[in-house]
């Protein structure tokens, strides 16, 4: 019953959570908390060292005291002070079964520092390794965000830069063209263009009168000969011609 009690709160406010969390800082605070969490592992680790280094000498000290007992037990006996030697025996058996026991802690203990080692390691290198693509994410997201922004800066420009001005000079350009040929078509409809085909068409007819006085001048009237002045000069060379043969004759 409480497990379907939390699965109805994960599903009644999983989503909410979700939506609210940003993977940005939630990776950058897994980074944080990876890196804390070396100092706390080093000082476990030492204390695992610590303890391995105690029982090794205490391992020491109880096979030099056995090594002291067992030679006052020979020595006593050797006096023929075996009570003595009864005293410094049980003590020797005494520092026997410590050195067992010391024996068996060394030996898990230095399991355990071996463990620990290995347990860094693991941790380094997963460390590391998460690290590595919470920064390429974290990378790849700020890379995302900075083109996003030069995407919207570009779509701004072209928005507000071009594509709002672009018809209103357009349109401003068409009214300026249409004001412009309005005004040509004001400024010929208020030419009389009557009264200048008129004053072209006297012109034309003063350079027509003015070549033809030009012609008259020249003993040539509106373009065609005088037949009555070629005559008399016609008629003046024949008489020319006649005398000639008669002075020739005589």
């Amino acid at each position: 019953m409480f497990q379907r009690f939390i699965r109805a709160i994960k599903s009644m406010f999983g989503g909410l959570i979700s939506s609210m969390e940003d993977p940005k800082l939630i990776l950058e605070q897994n980074i944080r908390e990876l890196n804390d969490q070396i100092p706390q592992m080093n000082e476990n680790i030492a204390t695992v060292k610590a303890n391995l280094l105690m029982l090794q000498k205490e391992l020491n000290r109880n096979e030099k005291l056995i090594q002291d007992l067992t030679a006052k037990v020979k020595s006593a006996i050797q006096a023929d002070r075996d009570d003595i030697a009864e005293g410094y025996a049980l003590q020797l058996e005494k520092a026997k079964e410590n050195l067992s026991h010391t024996k068996d802690q060394l030996a898990f203990a230095e399991k355990a520092y071996e463990k620990a080692l290995k347990v860094k390691k693991v941790f380094m290198k997963e460390k590391d390794r998460k690290i590595q693509e919470a920064k390429e994410a974290l990378r790849a997201s700020e890379r995302s965000e900075w083109q996003a922004k030069i995407a919207d800066t570009l779509e701004q420009f072209e928005i507000g830069g071009i594509d709002q001005t672009h018809d209103e000079m357009i349109n401003r350009l068409n009214e300026r063209s249409a004001k412009n040929e309005a005004r040509m078509e004001i400024a010929l409809d208020s030419i009389d263009t009557e009264t200048m085909e008129i004053e072209a068409n006297a012109e034309k007819i003063r350079a027509k009168s003015l070549v033809e006085q030009f012609k008259m001048e020249m003993g040539e009237k509106s373009g065609s000969i005088n037949i009555d002045e070629e005559k008399p000069a016609k008629e003046k060379d024949s008489s020319k011609t006649v005398g000639n043969k008669e002075k020739s004759s005589s």
